[in-house]
């Protein structure tokens, strides 16, 4: 018995609207008095929770000639009413949750130290999909202007294609400099597989079909992307180290956009054009 009461607990019940649960469950048309003895409680404690189970719907509050009796409704009906009230309980629960963080959300980082106001600077540590996350967030809130220079690796997701697509067709302007080499892979059949050249020419000639100005170079190039000249994602790549401690920093400086801006013209100037590379290749 003691085991049932502790699990009616669980469920919200107090430890006397558990002991009289139990009482009016196993007994019929019991009274007030009845039920006191029964689940070894002071009667004077038994009348408002008969009045709450009753309410609930519970408990049945029969009249007799002389006095009040109670009666348990069938397990069944009760057992759907606590199972909805429980359920309306989480729902309400939720909603407050997703109101209250709408208003939260506003206020995160809304407070720069001082520090964060000279420096600007944030660190992502690990390989990870909140780093491509910050990425793709920093090219939606693009403006004007995206400078790209990637050792490709593996072929640009869907979503950074639509985004820069986007960008293009509003106006804006995206130049990019691939470094093309062997270790190049794409997704054939939900597999990775090693890209043929074949396969790296149909790649840019669809960016520059939407309008990406594209570059191919055979050097190695710096990892880094110049956003209106005033934030750069920069991405460390070190072979040496497992993907999981990789890192990414993100720099919103224009003295610091500017300079690496003159980095890739520099590399911009000595690439190939995507016609070149063709003749090269073939």
């Amino acid at each position: 018995m003691n085991e049932l009461i502790s699990r009616l607990k669980t469920l919200g019940f107090t430890e006397y609207e558990s002991r009289i649960f139990l009482a009016l469950l196993q007994g019929h048309l019991m009274s007030a008095t009845e039920i006191a003895e029964s689940a070894k409680i002071r009667r004077t404690d038994v009348y408002n929770v008969l009045k709450s189970f009753v309410e609930k719907g519970y408990c049945n509050e029969i009249e007799t000639n002389t006095i009040l009796k109670y009666e348990m409704i069938d397990p069944d009906v009760v057992l759907d009413k606590i199972e909805l009230k429980i359920q309306n309980e989480r729902d309400r629960q939720i909603a407050t949750f997703k109101d209250t963080f709408k208003e939260l959300k506003p206020l995160y980082r809304s407070k720069e130290n001082e520090r964060d106001k000279i420096s600007n600077i944030e660190l992502i540590r690990g390989y990870n999909q909140h780093r491509e996350e910050k990425f793709v967030k920093l090219l939606k809130g693009a403006k004007k202007e995206i400078l790209f220079m990637i050792r490709l690796e593996m072929y640009i997701s869907d979503e950074v294609d639509k985004t820069a697509e986007k960008f293009i067709k509003s106006g804006g302007v995206i130049k990019s400099i691939y470094e093309v080499g062997t270790n190049f892979k794409v997704k054939k059949d939900g597999k990775w597989t090693d890209g043929s050249t074949a396969d790296l020419i149909k790649i840019f000639s669809k960016f520059e079909k939407y309008g990406e100005q594209v570059k191919l170079s055979r050097s190695k190039i710096p990892n880094f992307t110049v956003f209106d000249r005033e934030t750069v994602f920069v991405n460390i790549v070190d072979k040496s180290v497992p993907r999981y401690n990789e890192a990414d920093i993100i720099v919103k400086n224009k003295d610091y956009a500017e300079s690496m801006t003159e980095v890739f013209d520099t590399f911009w100037e000595k690439s190939y054009t995507l016609k070149e590379y063709k003749k090269i290749k073939s």
